[in-house]
């Protein structure tokens, strides 16, 4: 992924959004069975939804005009140079992504609420995710054994943000990050894919390993597939703990690009589950932990089995959304248009990173496509839509996207988490893929 400004990715998601609204079916006017939030927790104003502040102008970038190029949709939405996030969209519509929140025991929400309000540095968005807080296959629920849960803090500042944290919990970092400093802290983090863990924490009386990111890397990851590392777990139930409206908007258009990248690699008539374990599935292809014995094997489908429900609430809708697919309210079987006309579409929206892996696949494997491509785009992903093999280039695509920042994030664990703690995770795992 070649690099951008703070403000180039803005832009990005601007025109990425649009293309989003202007191509799916509005769900504002939708109603979802989802209650709203608590009472007991302040409903936010209408400040609260402002994206961050404006990011300070910063020069050009060599490349960053071709990336701009790349999101030229047609859309009734001018944006100029002077034009912010929340020029374009101020504030969501109240029932804009009710798929994504997800219910969980009140009990269990209780938990995740007052684990994240412990935490004093400032966190935008926030979510609670894996076997610790949805149900999956291999666990027995008893409190005993409960599984540590897993948590992603999005925030604007991340030296400031370990700053404060570290100075409010200094042992939930290695010593030799504490001597580092947070700038240093901060530094390691932005390698890709962009998250700090700190793992093993125990805290009201539970065990929890928080990831930092920023909201910038998030909304990159979410709209482009970049690393797949965060955006990929987002294709499964999470549990929104701290919202904000730009994740929120982008984790739309995750969950989109999710489903239309199934849709390119499942029959004409496929169930549910197979839907389900596809995107369950999307974010450990390429992992060398599924490789090695790091990971349970069993790992898609303990998730899927016992998750339905959630999986159903969060694509449902969205699937109904898209043309030539149909899913019926009380059925499990799934029909698609497969099409080389209803392929290319799906295939002409796919994330960037993605778009540009299977776009390099057939240029440099067929010499007559480079011309088509030249004159006419359309013809040329319609093109690529003939080729039946058109799903396992999109899945060896992913699996290179994976591949690289997952090992990336494992090396960084030896040094975010320490060599006991490191010690510890893996064995962990280990253990459960010898269950398995």
């Amino acid at each position: 992924m070649l690099p951008v400004t703070r403000s180039s990715r803005h832009r990005l998601v601007h025109r990425s959004c649009i293309r989003f609204l202007s191509t799916e079916k509005s769900e504002s006017s939708s109603t979802s069975s989802e209650p709203p939030p608590p009472s007991s927790r302040p409903s936010p104003s209408k400040a609260s939804f402002s994206p961050g502040p404006r990011p300070s102008p910063s020069s050009s970038h060599p490349h960053s005009s071709a990336e701009q190029r790349t999101f030229r949709y047609n859309s009734k939405f001018k944006l100029n140079k002077e034009s912010t996030f929340k020029s374009v969209i101020p504030q969501l519509p109240a029932q804009f992504g009710a798929n994504q929140r997800l219910r969980v025991p009140d009990e269990t929400r209780a938990l995740l609420e007052e684990i994240v309000a412990q935490f004093r540095a400032p966190i935008r968005y926030a979510f609670a995710y894996g076997s610790g807080v949805f149900a999956q296959s291999g666990y027995d629920g008893s409190s005993s054994k409960r599984p540590m849960l897993d948590f992603i803090f999005a925030v604007s500042h991340p030296d400031h943000w370990h700053a404060i944290n570290m100075h409010q919990f200094p042992s939930h970092y290695p010593l030799h990050a504490r001597l580092s400093g947070s700038s240093l802290v901060s530094r390691f983090q932005s390698i890709s894919p962009g998250v700090w863990f700190n793992a093993y924490v125990p805290i009201n009386g539970v065990t929890i390993k928080y990831g930092v990111t920023t909201v910038d890397n998030l909304c990159s990851d979410l709209l482009t597939w970049n690393t797949l590392y965060l955006s990929g777990r987002m294709h499964k139930p999470i549990r929104i703990i701290k919202d904000d409206p730009r994740v929120r908007l982008t984790q739309q258009v995750n969950l989109a690009s999710a489903i239309r990248t199934a849709l390119l690699t499942l029959p004409a008539e496929f169930t549910e589950a197979q839907l389900f374990e596809t995107l369950a599935s999307i974010s450990y292809a390429g992992d060398p932990r599924m490789l090695l014995p790091a990971e349970n094997r069993q790992k898609v489908q303990n998730i899927v089995s016992k998750q339905q429900p959630h999986f159903r609430e969060l694509y449902h809708q969205l699937v109904n959304g898209l043309p030539g697919v149909h899913w019926g309210a009380e059925s499990s079987s799934i029909q698609q248009d497969i099409s080389p006309k209803a392929r290319s579409v799906h295939l002409r929206k796919l994330p960037l990173t993605l778009l540009r892996g299977v776009e390099s696949h057939y240029l440099g494997r067929h010499a007559d496509l480079v011309e088509v491509k030249e004159t006419d785009d359309a013809a040329f992903w319609s093109k690529v839509a003939e080729d039946e093999s058109v799903g396992n280039v999109v899945q060896s695509e992913m699996r290179d996207i994976v591949r690289g920042p997952a090992f990336v994030q494992s090396l960084k664990g030896i040094y975010t988490a320490g060599v006991t703690k490191s010690a510890r995770y893996s064995l962990a795992k280990v253990g459960k893929w010898w269950k398995s």
